[in-house]
């Protein structure tokens, strides 16, 4: 069976941050020529957007929040080198949905069920042939909970850490490791306890630990196993 009940297969790849999830899901879509969707650039480009129409990101507001995810006007574009291009009512924001404000922007409204509502047929509609490769924290429990292929990338929380300072430093973010720890600590603890959605991964799910092994091992076990279980 097909995610979305059509002829489209989907891998679904869910974890927190720093488990390297997206390179991952980015060359595991390479590899197979297939779709790729980063939903959590998804939850960003809304908290980008309220910014940008004065909308604050607050309860009160999930509403209008949910109204703005709903009719978000967002386009994926795939690069030769470097991350696929972001473009928000063709405006391109790939930079700008990175920063630290924006993350944590996004952390906030992906607990309001509105917004996450507001995203789920724009989601689902990224399951085109020849297939998606979905990178997210709920692409195996809730949007596309009938992928044949669901993978869970976990990582100790000191690895992510660093993984994520040397992301940031490299891209030139003045940011120090005890931030990081401390910002992506307040993440799990909200990803994993919002009531809608929550972090976790699917039943049958199989995970991978990604903190002691390098990304050309991490892909090649997941692409022997998705060609296991998708028949490619």
């Amino acid at each position: 069976m097909t995610a979305n009940g059509g002829d489209a297969p989907v891998v679904t790849i869910d974890g927190p941050s720093g488990t390297g999830k997206g390179t991952i899901a980015t060359l595991l879509a390479q590899e197979l020529a297939w779709h790729y969707l980063d939903s959590g650039a998804l939850y960003r480009a809304v908290a980008w957007a309220a910014g940008r129409r004065g909308l604050p990101l607050e309860a009160a507001r999930a509403a209008e929040l949910g109204e703005l995810a709903r009719h978000l006007g967002i386009r994926f574009a795939p690069t030769a080198e470097g991350p696929v291009q972001v473009f928000i009512d063709e405006e391109e924001v790939t930079a700008a949905l990175r920063s630290g404000e924006i993350s944590e922007g996004a952390s906030v409204v992906a607990a309001m069920e509105p917004v996450r509502d507001g995203l789920l047929d724009l989601q689902r509609s990224f399951a085109q042939g020849p297939g998606l490769v979905a990178d997210g924290r709920d692409m195996g429990t809730v949007v596309f909970p009938h992928a044949p292929a669901k993978l869970f990338l976990t990582a100790t929380p000191e690895e992510r850490a660093v993984r994520r300072y040397e992301q940031l430093r490299g891209q030139g973010v003045d940011v120090t490791l005890d931030r990081i720890r401390e910002e992506l600590r307040q993440r799990d603890e909200r990803d994993a306890k919002r009531a809608v959605a929550p972090l976790r991964p699917a039943d049958d799910a199989y995970v991978v630990d990604t903190t002691d092994i390098s990304i050309e091992e991490v892909l090649a076990e997941v692409l022997n196993w998705v060609r296991q279980r998708c028949g490619t």
